[in-house]
């Protein structure tokens, strides 16, 4: 059985986030999306941790079911900032935390409070290092998990080129034989990091880091499961990366994430590593320091001159969300009262969005779907379009049709 999984998303209590981002409307909205299994972010805030006991109940598998007509499946999850300093360099790096029980959430709660406020933000910071921190969760209960979140971003990764490290091993020591996974973020794809060797035995997972109902799922991971999920089961298929029950990811393409390229928002100056470089990294408009992205930060620890994809491997498939494609199909902002419109029409009629993105043939979408949307779907599917890379915190733009063709009404 096919399960999509978003495993890293975050409440209503963490900062830029909609207010909106709350049980019920998680519950409705992966039902919209088609995700099966979303964790629950930020379980490290009190509020929010009542919110998920009132909503949610444990079923015995280490996940928790809502209690709604939804019944939908979660798994305890929260991500942690961590803001230390090692070998004198300032590192800030986010963990992602998976736990089995909230008998467990409340332990590791009560020692995260000794050592920081764990009330202000649901993505709390600490001053703890990334090592202390993932030995604190393993001592609290083994069965967790800690993957270092969105791994390639510029700021607040494990591999980021403002505060990060070179390697697993650097940042968690002894520890590294504990850390399976890590999240490629939106910025990066598995492609990427498979030029990696020191990432041959290190899974990758993608998730959508979520801050709006819209933007959940907007990448996931795909589990094949016989029977019921269990908490257990994901992380046994996160640690041994058995291709059988991990077939592929949900990926942005990366051009489409605000860090892939290097770049300095304020002067619009966006470069391109592969094509030109400064060499003190500074924009040569105003001369402050520029953004380094995850695409040159990925070729300066590479060993590998192109992608190498290893048998063992999960595939990956790459989506533009299907608001998107409607925008690009109209012409029009994605945010548009007519991207709303049609978006609800065809869920309503053709079900959820992944099974529209997923599993609906050519034939199918071109007998069906308005032609311009069918055409999308079909372009994305195929690969066929275009995207101005995103920079120092600016998206990329999608084109998933010729330019030609750009500003024709459905």
């Amino acid at each position: 059985m096919r399960i999509i999984a978003d495993l890293h998303i975050h409440s209503k209590y963490s900062r830029a986030v909609s207010k909106m981002m709350d049980i019920d409307h998680i519950c409705q909205w992966a039902k919209i999306k088609g995700i099966d299994l979303v964790g629950t972010g930020d379980f490290t805030h009190f509020k929010w941790l009542e919110e998920i006991k009132l909503k949610l109940k444990e079923d015995g598998s280490g996940l928790l079911v809502s209690r709604d007509k939804y019944r939908q499946k979660f798994m305890l999850t929260s991500e942690i900032s961590c803001i230390y300093k090692q070998g004198d360099k300032v590192r800030k790096i986010h963990l992602i935390v998976f736990a089995p029980s909230i008998a467990t959430v409340e332990k590791i709660n009560s020692e995260l409070a000794k050592i920081g406020n764990i009330h202000s933000d649901g993505r709390p910071i600490l001053g703890i290092s990334a090592y202390n921190l993932a030995k604190l969760i393993f001592e609290i209960d083994e069965r967790c998990m800690v993957i270092p979140a969105h791994a390639w971003t510029p700021w607040f990764s494990i591999f980021g080129s403002k505060s990060g490290f070179s390697s697993i091993e650097e940042c968690f020591g002894d520890l590294t034989s504990k850390i399976y996974a890590i999240e490629t973020g939106l910025s990066s794809d598995p492609e990427m990091n498979w030029r990696l060797s020191a990432l041959d035995n290190i899974t990758l997972i993608s998730n959508s880091d979520a801050h709006s109902m819209q933007n959940l799922g907007r990448e996931a991971n795909v589990f094949e499961i016989d029977g019921d999920i269990t908490y257990d089961e994901i992380c046994d298929i996160i640690k041994t990366k058995d291709k059988k029950r991990f077939p592929k990811t949900l990926e942005f393409y990366p051009e489409e994430g605000k860090y892939h390229f290097d770049g300095h928002a304020n002067c619009k100056l966006v470069v391109n590593p592969f094509e030109e470089k400064y060499v003190d990294g500074r924009c040569p408009i105003c001369r402050r320091p520029m953004t380094i992205g995850v695409a040159s930060q990925v070729a300066k620890l590479a060993d590998r001159k192109t992608s190498k994809q290893l048998k063992n491997f999960p595939d990956s498939q790459h989506l533009v969300p299907l608001r998107e494609i409607i925008a690009n199909s109209f012409g029009v902002g994605v945010q548009s009262k007519k991207v709303n419109a049609e978006y609800d029409r065809l869920i309503n009629e053709f079900g959820s969005e992944f099974h529209i993105l997923l599993d609906l043939d050519e034939k199918y979408l071109t007998d069906n779907f308005p032609e311009r949307i069918a055409q999308g779907i079909i372009n994305v599917k195929n690969g066929d379009l275009t995207i101005d890379p995103g920079y120092d915190g600016i998206y990329g733009k999608v084109h998933i049709f010729r330019d030609e063709d750009l500003g024709q009404k459905q």
